[in-house]
């Protein structure tokens, strides 16, 4: 893999071989998004820029570094309620996207910090459409039953269900040979709150790794695997609205669900960056959290 700000080179397994530096990290990660976001738009050309809601270079400083955002969306046929892809210079790349009530596709959320002096933290997610409560799993992989939750067992079942089709083998796949391309990662999830587990899906992937060439790269790979994935769903008709499908009902979900995504992220960019550029970062990322957004427009 190579970009403009460096080359891959090597790694040893079990020593990963230093030299990136946080600078060079993130350039290569924002080249990387930067092609996935003309994939992107490509395919999908009502997906438009929201002008109102973008930051340019030097509009925005967070933690002294120059942020970026490019905040679009696609309230036509694609679908696409809010995109985001944001730059903090040697900090973090990250893309947030959230579909709209008209497909079933489930959310996606890619993003890497580098955290402290040489660590990257790596997040990825693909976010069901609807509640499955997966916060309720056990230790044994089951779900509390109807003697548990009554009925609501298994409207919860079928959400699962549902997000399964996304979920399935090729995906899970994809993300046990992305953890193994890390050189000495380790899990990271300090402390979930009730908003993280909420949210996030049954596939949730957080690593803390060494801030060096190898793990960039495979970073750079997993991040644009996981828009592969995401594109090949939505570009699929199968997934997209059927007649008599509850529109209203998902819309309800989808914006309660974005607004709990905001204070979970709220929490994790605290933790990274201070409470206030903390609060600036993820209201920026988050987007507008009352805009009214059905389809026809936003």
């Amino acid at each position: 893999v190579s970009s403009s700000a460096f080359t891959v080179s090597r790694t040893i397994r079990g020593s990963p071989v230093l030299g990136a530096t946080a600078s060079d990290a993130i350039s290569t990660l924002e080249v990387s998004q930067a092609t996935s976001i003309n994939s992107i738009v490509s395919k999908i050309p009502d997906l438009q820029p929201k002008p109102d809601f973008t930051w340019t270079s030097g509009a925005v400083d967070i933690d002294g570094k120059s942020a970026t955002l490019d905040a679009r969306d696609a309230p036509g046929p694609a679908n696409i309620a809010w995109f985001s892809a944001v730059c903090v210079d040697s900090k973090l790349s990250s893309l947030t996207i959230f579909n709209g009530p008209l497909t079933d596709c489930p959310h996606l959320v890619s993003r890497c910090a580098v955290v402290g002096d040489d660590q990257l933290q790596f997040t990825q997610d693909f976010r069901p459409r609807a509640y499955g409560a997966y916060e309720m799993k056990k230790p044994d992989g089951s779900y509390p039953g109807p003697d548990v939750l009554g009925r609501k067992s298994f409207e919860y079942s079928g959400a699962r269900m549902g997000f399964d089709a996304f979920g399935n083998e090729d995906l899970v796949s994809f993300l046990s040979s992305t953890a193994a391309s890390f050189e000495g990662a380790a899990d990271h999830d300090p402390n979930p709150s009730e908003l993280d587990l909420l949210t996030r899906g049954p596939l949730y992937t957080c690593k803390t790794m060494p801030l060096t060439e190898s793990n960039v790269a495979a970073v750079v790979a997993a991040r644009e695997k996981a828009v592969d994935f995401w594109l090949s769903w939505v570009l699929d008709d199968q997934n997209q609205h059927k007649p008599g499908a509850p529109v209203n009902t998902q819309y309800v979900y989808d914006s309660k669900y974005k607004q709990n995504a905001f204070g979970s992220l709220f929490d994790e960019y605290t933790q990274i960056f201070g409470s206030e550029e903390g609060k600036t970062l993820a209201m920026g990322e988050s987007g507008p959290l009352d805009e009214g957004y059905v389809g026809g427009g936003s």
